[in-house]
């Protein structure tokens, strides 16, 4: 086993700290975090295998294209009890990264970049006056966080979030991933439930994970839709035409989930504050004033049945997109406002740096007690962040069934193995079947160009 160096600093390593304890009741778990329950986790249900299995990428086998070394080159983080960190943690084979874990029983566990050397060797290379200790390979990696729509939400902030508003995570992995796979032809795509406030995606293809700085902060730029600091950011649909993943992005999910979802959850106009909200994102005086006027107007009549904030906003629509409105720059306006309530708030250096650590999923939040589990783009509305298993779940639910000795069995005894199956069979295995023709091409190629150099 590779040695341990612990840190609450050190190198330019970017670590997400844990956050502040989940203060919404429906969210937190029955005992938040027991790490009794934790030892118990990965002593009997971690997914230790199919972790190793995809952090490979193929190179585990026999194969002559085969990189041995790969692997344990790659770096973990472990974050134990009291913030203690071990940082550039590396494992030559899978029992190595099993016995760590269960071992030292980390709190949260990130995984890092796949360096040119072994991650706990690298001070044996900082006397040469080389850069050798570098990244090469590294996920194409998204963060989102549901605190970040503070502004657009109104049932919960900052780390609380519940049924009302969690639908916006749901907007985001239907919008992000779709570009992913149709813009950039992306086709291995993780999405894991943080296990708190957001989602985390992984782009595990061979052209994503190679990506340079550059390239990451284009691919994040390419999201981009707003302008202004980080405390005043506002929506900027620039150009005479949207770009066509925008117009996608507001006609597939965008308007409908603002209009079925976010307009009445959130109840966006119930409020005087919150309709000058909207009418802010109103650049013409003349306007909001007379859909104030009507506002009042449905205030003060009695024969209003209609919800209000669907009658208001229908109000807005017909007077900005209106034939009659020459005023430049409102029929955009319309987007605009959907857009701010409901576009993808990615945190940009996340995907912009190659040595930035996420957290790995199957880890368990060390506040709320949640499993880290995946979430199948494909029917992303069905996820309910409020039946995810938590350990103390886990527990019972092994306690109730009865231990085995066969790890796989325990698991699909429990609520956690349909996510574990769903991990193997629709994002691992296809991702190593891709991962084990490309290292035969590769390793044809270059025998390939042997031969030619050689002039057979």
């Amino acid at each position: 086993m590779t040695t341990q160096e612990a840190t609450s600093s050190g190198d330019d390593m970017q670590i997400d700290r844990p956050a502040v304890p989940v203060a919404n009741s429906e969210m937190a778990a029955d005992e938040v975090f027991n790490p009794d329950h934790l030892k118990f986790y990965y002593g009997k249900l971690f997914p230790y295998a199919d972790l190793y299995k995809w952090m490979c990428y193929g190179h585990d086998g026999k194969h002559p294209g085969c990189d041995q070394s790969y692997f344990s080159r790659r770096e973990f983080s472990f974050t134990l009890e009291n913030d203690i960190y071990l940082r550039f943690q590396s494992f030559n084979s899978v029992l190595e990264l099993q016995n760590s874990i269960r071992n030292n029983c980390p709190f949260k566990i990130d995984i890092g970049p796949v360096y040119t050397v072994n991650p706990a060797k690298r001070h044996a290379y900082a006397q040469t006056g080389d850069n050798v200790f570098t990244p090469v390979e590294r996920e194409l990696v998204f963060d989102i966080d549901i605190s970040d729509y503070d502004d657009v939400r109104y049932c919960c902030s900052g780390a609380d979030v519940c049924l009302k508003c969690w639908p916006l995570m749901t907007a985001a992995i239907k919008v992000i991933d779709s570009a992913l796979r149709d813009d950039f032809g992306f086709n291995h795509i993780l999405w894991v439930f943080s296990g708190r406030r957001g989602v985390h995606c992984w782009v595990c293809d061979g052209k994503a994970r190679r990506l340079t700085n550059e390239q990451r902060a284009s691919v994040a730029d390419y999201f981009r839709v707003y302008k202004g600091n980080e405390n005043n950011q506002k929506v900027s649909l620039v150009g005479q035409a949207l770009h066509p993943f925008l117009v996608k992005a507001y006609s597939e999910v965008l308007r409908d989930f603002f209009e079925d979802n976010v307009l009445l959850n959130q109840e966006l106009f119930a409020t005087e504050d919150r309709c000058e909200n909207i009418l802010n994102l109103v650049p013409d005086e003349a306007t909001k004033s007379e859909l104030r006027g009507k506002w009042q107007d449905n205030k003060r009549s009695s024969n209003v049945k209609d919800d209000v904030n669907s009658v208001r906003w229908g109000q807005l629509k017909h007077l900005l997109q209106s034939g009659k409105n020459k005023t430049k720059g409102l029929r955009r306006c319309v987007e605009e406002i959907v857009f701010t309530y409901t576009y993808p708030r990615l945190d940009m250096e996340v995907s912009k740096h190659m040595n930035h650590l996420l957290k790995a999923p199957f880890c368990v939040h060390p506040k709320t007690g949640m499993v880290c589990v995946p979430i199948d783009p494909n029917c992303s509305e069905e996820f309910d962040p409020t039946t995810v298993p938590t350990l103390s779940k886990l527990m019972e639910e092994l306690n109730e069934g009865g231990l085995r000795s066969d790890a796989d069995n325990d698991l699909g005894g429990t609520s956690l193995g349909k996510s574990i199956s769903y991990f193997r069979s629709s994002f691992l295995q296809p991702l190593l079947k891709s991962c084990k023709e490309e290292i035969e091409r590769s390793h044809h190629a270059k025998i390939q160009q042997t031969k030619n150099s050689m002039g057979w």
